[in-house]
């Protein structure tokens, strides 16, 4: 068994296959395994990491979430999904400073890490960053939507931060590739009647799961936080990365899309998000560089002045050819094709 990485798997069947391989070099990550299997292992040389009680996650998981996962139980309301119940806890453990916690939620970031390098990428992974703030039925998320929907049509995987709004929108569009403007429109016109996830949670989700159902698809991938666990994760993801900690998943999300980011207009996360990324284009060669778009004139020279100094830093450097403002998803999908 050298070399092997078996990690969540239940093996209390397999104690006789086991009792015949020799153990050194081996690791097993949460695993089930009989006692006689267990001792086995140890004393033969091998590395059993016990699952850790009482957690209402797998702290070694060997997949990405989905929605139906997260989301399991909204029927009986958004408490009962696992979703809020994580959230929950990584809330109640942050205010006691439990050491067992950050153990605990750093395997479990490990192990999302890993499965989610285990996605493909041959096509290029485009990142669409946004306000959790924008409405369903309004205007700036029906753009997000067909940029979503423009960039998986054109072989790209869309990449957001998992979150509602923007982010939504941009996942949805994704999964309405293979549908006409008729079917858009539709599914447009369902969800505007639960706008927000503010006051429901609940409400939001489940209209978003029945526009899924309705229109199945894969929606690229997104990777949320339950560090904004406030903020719901979109059903519209086929792949949720979802982590504890959010500069783990900043770094990912940006690290990524290496076929650009596109940035919706949005607040301070957003803006974040926008100098995370500059930092490796500035001190990068030209090719290293990504293409970084930024939609909306107004929103980026007036509104929250984040162009003037993309410009300044650019000066003289490989990043002036990167950087981009424009004033529409179409010029933006252009840029990253």
């Amino acid at each position: 068994m050298a070399g092997w990485r078996v990690q969540s798997v239940d093996l209390t069947g397999r104690t006789a296959e086991l009792l015949g391989l020799q153990p050194t070099g081996s690791v097993f990550l949460g695993c089930l395994l009989d006692d006689k299997a267990d001792g086995w292992v140890r004393d033969g040389g091998g590395l059993v990491f016990p699952a850790i009680p009482e957690l209402p996650f797998d702290a070694y998981r060997g997949r990405l979430y989905d929605a139906d996962e997260l989301y399991a139980g909204l029927e009986n309301g958004y408490d009962a999904t696992p979703d809020a119940r994580i959230y929950a806890w990584s809330r109640q453990h942050d205010e006691k400073g439990d050491t067992s916690r950050t153990l605990a939620t750093s395997l479990h970031d490990h192990a999302i890490a890993d499965a989610l390098a285990e996605l493909p990428d041959e096509e290029p992974w485009v990142g669409v960053m946004g306000g959790h703030g924008v409405l369903r039925g309004d205007a700036n998320y029906r753009a997000a939507v067909l940029l979503g929907r423009t960039l998986a049509r054109r072989n790209r995987v869309v990449v957001t931060g998992g979150g509602p709004g923007a982010m939504e929108a941009a996942n949805l569009g994704a999964s309405l590739a293979s549908y006409d403007e008729a079917d858009v429109d539709a599914a447009l016109a369902e969800l505007a009647a639960v706008p927000s996830f503010r006051p429901s949670i609940g409400a939001w989700a489940a209209a978003g799961l029945g526009v899924r159902a309705r229109f199945p698809g894969n929606g690229g991938v997104s990777i949320p936080t339950w560090f904004y666990g406030h903020e719901p994760p979109n059903v519209f993801a086929g792949s949720i990365a979802k982590y504890f900690s959010n500069a783990q998943r900043e770094d990912v999300l940006l690290g990524r899309a290496r076929g650009g980011i596109i940035y919706l207009p949005g607040a301070a996360g957003t803006v974040q998000e926008v100098f995370q990324a500059v930092t490796p284009n500035y001190y990068g060669d030209a090719a290293t560089q990504i293409p970084l778009i930024l939609v909306g004139i107004n929103h980026w020279t007036v509104h929250l002045p984040v162009w003037p100094l993309l410009q300044s830093l650019a000066a003289d450097r490989q990043m002036t050819h990167s950087i981009h403002l424009v004033d529409t998803i179409d010029q933006a999908a252009e840029l990253v094709s």
